[in-house]
């Protein structure tokens, strides 16, 4: 088994939106996501993102789309956001190829380390839909602890996808870096 390379990590421009959309729907929806262990094709169909919700969020100030690169190809990305005194984690996505390599560990801590060294963040946050306790269990083991804290799902907007169910919400999961070992 060759070692993987370490994955180059940059902020994400304009020129990437499109790859940064195929790679999220090729983690999350349609027959590629079915290969990986991320894939909420069971609860969604539709998109998880388009084109304007990522160039929004690369322009947005506090605000960054980190991507992992190896071999001069897009591997995997996350959107970390400064909200106050906490960073944000959302739309990760680690090809599912790649996915169970160790990458999105990687990713992971490279946006806690923005959090945490570059904005002087406490903690981190981030929602997950309930019903992915897999990937409840995975943040877990990362130091997230489920908060009880839970926000409802926008049913009615496509953007976020068509529900395949009526009992979608997502809980607020969080991590303190001070209660963490440096």
């Amino acid at each position: 088994m060759t070692a993987q390379p370490l994955p180059v990590f940059r902020a994400a421009t304009l020129a990437d939106v499109d790859a940064i959309v195929a790679l999220v729907e090729s983690a999350y929806r349609g027959e590629s996501g079915l290969r990986g262990w991320t894939t909420e094709s069971h609860l969604l169909d539709g998109q998880r993102t388009d084109a304007a919700d990522v160039r929004a969020l690369i322009e947005r100030p506090d605000s960054r789309v980190l991507l992992a690169e190896s071999a001069g190809r897009l591997k995997a990305s996350c959107h970390v956001e400064r909200q106050g005194d906490t960073g944000y984690f959302g739309m990760f996505a680690v090809d599912p190829v790649e996915q169970g390599s160790g990458l999105g560990k990687q990713v992971l801590a490279e946006a806690e380390r923005i959090a945490r060294e570059e904005w002087h963040c406490r903690g981190m946050r981030m929602t997950v839909i309930v019903q992915r306790e897999e990937l409840i269990a995975w943040y877990g083991r990362r130091g997230y602890r489920r908060t009880g804290e839970y926000q409802p799902f926008p049913y009615g907007d496509e953007r976020f996808g068509i529900p395949r169910r009526d009992d979608l919400r997502f809980e607020v999961l969080r991590k303190d870096f001070d209660e963490v070992a440096a």
